[in-house]
This record gives C-alpha cells, sequence and structure tokens, in this order.
C-alpha cells in the first residue's frame, strides 16, 4: 500500500459539474482530492480487505440473530421498547438489506483494524462507486497512471442487481433531509442505480413525509409511500412524529428495521465479548462495564449512535488527545482500544468496504490530518497494481 503522487486531470472539476458531483468541494476546501491516490497489491486487498469485511459481516449478522431474541441484548443497545418485536419480526421474515459500509485502519499489512460498521446509512457512496471509477478510466486513457491499473469497485453493478432483487414495492421513494447537497446527491445516485434496476421511483424530503388517517405514510400530495429508501438513521426515524406509526404501516424499508442493531455501536463491545482476541477486532467495552485497567494505553469513546466523528474523542495516557465536538453528547458510549489510522505523511488515512448484499464488492479511501475521520476528511482514489 503505496500513497502515490499524481497530476490532475485538468477538467475534472467542469466534469463533476456535469456529472452533478456538486459536494466535491466542502466549506472552500477539497472534498474529492486527486493530487494522489493509494496504490494495492490484488492480495491486500483480497486477502486483508475483502476477506476480512465478509467474515466480519457474516459475524455481525449472527449477532442480529442473537440480539433479537434477547431482550437484554435489545435494552443495551437502546433500542426503544416500541420497536422491540417489529425490528424481531423484519429479521426473522428475512428482510433483504441493500448496503454498508466497514471502515478499517490498514497501513498494507495485515490483519486490518476493523473501526465500526456504516450500516444503515453510509455516505461517500457516489464518489467511491462512479467518479472514482470514471477517475481510473480517464487516468489509464490519459497516461496519467499504469494502463494495468485496476480498482476493488463492483459497488454500482451490484447495487442495480440488488436493488432488481430486493423488487420492493413500486413507486420506490427516495427520502434525505433539506439543506444537505451531500444527501441529496447520494440519494439521487442511488435512485439513478434504481432506474437502472428496472424500478419506478419518486422523491419526497424527510421533512415532508406524513401519516395518514389510517397510520401510512405519505408524500406532500398525500399519496401513500409504498417503499422507502432513506438516508436518514433508523434512530431518528423512530424519534420522528412519525415514528410510532412505523410498526404498524405497510411502507416498505430500505434499510431494513433489523439494520437499527448493525448501525449501533454497541455492536463493538457484542462482537469482542463473542469473538475475543479475533485479529480484525479491537477490543471494546461498554462504557458502564468493568474495563478500568484494561486499555490503560489508550482508548477511544464512542456514542452508541453517532455520525462523520461526531462527539467521538480519543484518551491516550490518561489525556484527552483528539474531540470532536457534536449533536450525540445525550446518550450511552462504549470504549474502543485505541489503534491510530496509519499515517501517509501528514495525513492519515482509513480504507472503507462496501458491503452490497451480504457481498464485499468496493473499497474507498478518506483521509485527514486528525485521527478522527469527518464528514470534510478527504476522499482518494484508489488503484490495484502488482
Amino acid at each position: 500500500m503505496k500513497r502515490i503522487k499524481i497530476e490532475e486531470r485538468h477538467d475534472w472539476k467542469q466534469l463533476a459539474r456535469q456529472l452533478g458531483f456538486k459536494f466535491h468541494t466542502i466549506d472552500s476546501e477539497p472534498y474529492w482530492d486527486e493530487s494522489a491516490y493509494y496504490r494495492f497489491t490484488l492480495a491486500q486487498v483480497e486477502n486483508h480487505i475483502e476477506d476480512p469485511s465478509a467474515e466480519i459481516h457474516a459475524m455481525c449478522l449472527d449477532l442480529v440473530d442473537r440480539a433479537v431474541a434477547d431482550e437484554m441484548l435489545l435494552e443495551q443497545l437502546c433500542i426503544p421498547p416500541h420497536y422491540w418485536d417489529h425490528i424481531r419480526e423484519s429479521w426473522l421474515r428475512g428482510d433483504k438489506q441493500l448496503y454498508g459500509r466497514m471502515d478499517f485502519s490498514y497501513n498494507g499489512e495485515g490483519p486490518a483494524c476493523f473501526y465500526e460498521y456504516n450500516a444503515d446509512t453510509p455516505t461517500s457512496l457516489y464518489e467511491s462507486a462512479f467518479f472514482q471509477w470514471v477517475w481510473l478510466e480517464q487516468c489509464i486513457e490519459r497516461g496519467l497512471i499504469p494502463a494495468a491499473s485496476d480498482q476493488f469497485n463492483a459497488i454500482q453493478e451490484h447495487l442495480i442487481a440488488a436493488l432488481a432483487e430486493i423488487d420492493p414495492p413500486t413507486p420506490l421513494y427516495f427520502s434525505c433531509c433539506k439543506e444537505s447537497e451531500e444527501d441529496r446527491g447520494t440519494v439521487q445516485y442511488m435512485e439513478d442505480c434504481a432506474v437502472q434496476a428496472g424500478l419506478k421511483t419518486r422523491f419526497v424530503y424527510i421533512e415532508d413525509i406524513g401519516i395518514s388517517p389510517d397510520g401510512e405514510f405519505t408524500d406532500s400530495d398525500s399519496n401513500t409511500i409504498p417503499a422507502l429508501f432513506k438516508l436518514y438513521p433508523w434512530e431518528f426515524m423512530m424519534a420522528e412524529r412519525f415514528g410510532p406509526s412505523i410498526p404498524e404501516s405497510q411502507t416498505w424499508f430500505i434499510e431494513p428495521v433489523w439494520k437499527a442493531l448493525l448501525s449501533n455501536k454497541g455492536i463493538l463491545p457484542l462482537l469482542w465479548q463473542r469473538h475475543p482476541g479475533h485479529p480484525n477486532l479491537l477490543e471494546a467495552y461498554f462504557e458502564e462495564a468493568q474495563h478500568q485497567g484494561k486499555m490503560a494505553a489508550g482508548w477511544v469513546r464512542k456514542p452508541l449512535f453517532s455520525r462523520e466523528g461526531s462527539n467521538i474523542s480519543v484518551v491516550i495516557d490518561g489525556d484527552l488527545c483528539e474531540k470532536v465536538d457534536g449533536p450525540y453528547d445525550d446518550g450511552a458510549y462504549i470504549r474502543q482500544r485505541y489503534a491510530p489510522p496509519p499515517a501517509f505523511g501528514e495525513q492519515y488515512t482509513i480504507v472503507g468496504s462496501w458491503i452490497v448484499a451480504d457481498r464485499a464488492v468496493g473499497m474507498s479511501i478518506r483521509e485527514d490530518s486528525s485521527v478522527i475521520t469527518k464528514d470534510t476528511s478527504r476522499f482518494i482514489p484508489h488503484v490495484i497494481l502488482e
């Protein structure tokens, strides 16, 4: 694994505008960054990212199977009791999942360290599945990277196939919050994949979702929503005004409601309890557990529910070294052993491994000057080259 500087395509910003990539720059700082790329060997990708992702994903599904039958685990994961039966029923009837992203610390030598599973509302999808593939093809054509370069990236074709296999009731509505250009772009890309899968689609903002007198989800024109892809976390959905109507509604959700268990950082200590010493797992405990002294050298404090690094803090030798503020500071926390992401120069790098329909199908790279990856952390493309 190497970080290699490269000449940028002179016209990439114009192309980004043409292709609808409106969030390539955030707060006047680059988000998409093609001044460098990460180079992997095929063996590194297959053995250290793809295989562990598949194994951990299977471990996570086993954990869901245990949790839906154990109310103590559901309570430990802070799932509201009103939704316990609904989550259990969703899992037992086999409601199909679509996608997720696992984050790893990886420096080119195994084993990769599993940080967390963004299993419900993963972002950086468009840039992972589409724009970095365009970058690869154009850079090969223009002689900017070796002609034999490849990429671990079959995300789009598997998304289309998975959406066709799920075959939800239509129209399939796509939804996100207002005033988030990144979320809107991600949802538009996913909707395009659904259209390619042969599905009829519509769009509604989360803020415009209503409930009919008989408890059905409706759009802003009072049309019933038969199926909904939501780029909005399940814990937020449950707290919305329409939350109590979720269990009795006939709306088909993507992701299914049982994914509320896997998008929860409480799975990290539960996985460690179930698989202590696993080479890809980091030691982790619920904060109220008796873990004193077990991670004295350093730990990362994470809320059970948080996004994009918010409310995460790093403690080393008892000193607070880094912290990101955010809106998720009113709930339970876990502590995970500190395993810093590798540094390439002055940049810290994490690898995202994309799971679609139970398969590891692609990879993305984010880097930051901080050890905590945030929503502004830059996206760097990658290649596979022996």
